[in-house]
């Protein structure tokens, strides 16, 4: 169980990523038209399902 801990310490990436708003709360850059505040926030939805996928195919390896 000990060895999966470093694994799991990727799932802190996401919160870490939306954590402070002031940092991505600006107009630009947009990308299609969408502020960047929102965009930025919708490039995190598959990133932490990737991360999640990840440490989880990772976790589960040795079961």
């Amino acid at each position: 169980m000990a060895r999966h801990r470093g694994w799991r310490l990727l799932l802190i990436l996401p919160f870490i990523g939306l954590l402070y708003p002031p940092l991505y709360a600006t107009d630009s850059p947009e990308l299609f038209g969408f502020p960047f505040f929102y965009w930025y926030q919708f490039v995190w939805v598959p990133v932490a399902a990737l991360v999640t996928w990840f440490v989880y195919r990772a976790t589960r390896r040795g079961s």
